[in-house]
């Protein structure tokens, strides 16, 4: 299993959200709005928020998490519908999962997701 974690702009969530609703056999995402800077410190953001003297820019941050053979396309749709071309776009990040417990019914590993 592989938990995809996407840094997104907030103005393509509705983009990529509808996209991967269009995978087959998608179990789910999860949404949270973020705050945080890249290498350019948010310096010439427009988007940015200063809180306590630091600069800080808005952000989505989407957490998936499929069997590998999923991994490439939910990644493949992430990063085409949230792609800008612009500085700040963001990042995906891919990470193995060791398992996975589904509360309600207790079951484990591929089944649990």
């Amino acid at each position: 299993m592989k938990e995809i974690k996407a840094i997104i702009r907030p103005f393509r969530l509705l983009d990529v959200i509808d996209a991967l609703q269009k995978i087959k056999g998608l179990p789910g995402a999860t949404v949270s709005e973020i705050k945080g800077f890249g290498k350019s410190r948010a310096k010439n953001a427009k988007d940015k928020i200063v809180y306590e003297m630091v600069e800080l820019i808005p952000r989505i941050k989407l957490e998936v998490v499929v069997v590998d053979e999923m991994a490439d396309e939910v990644v493949n749709m992430i990063q085409k519908h949230s792609h800008t071309g612009n500085t700040g776009d963001g990042k995906i990040f891919v990470v193995n999962v060791e398992d996975a417990v589904k509360i309600r019914t207790n079951e484990r590993g591929r089944e649990a997701v």
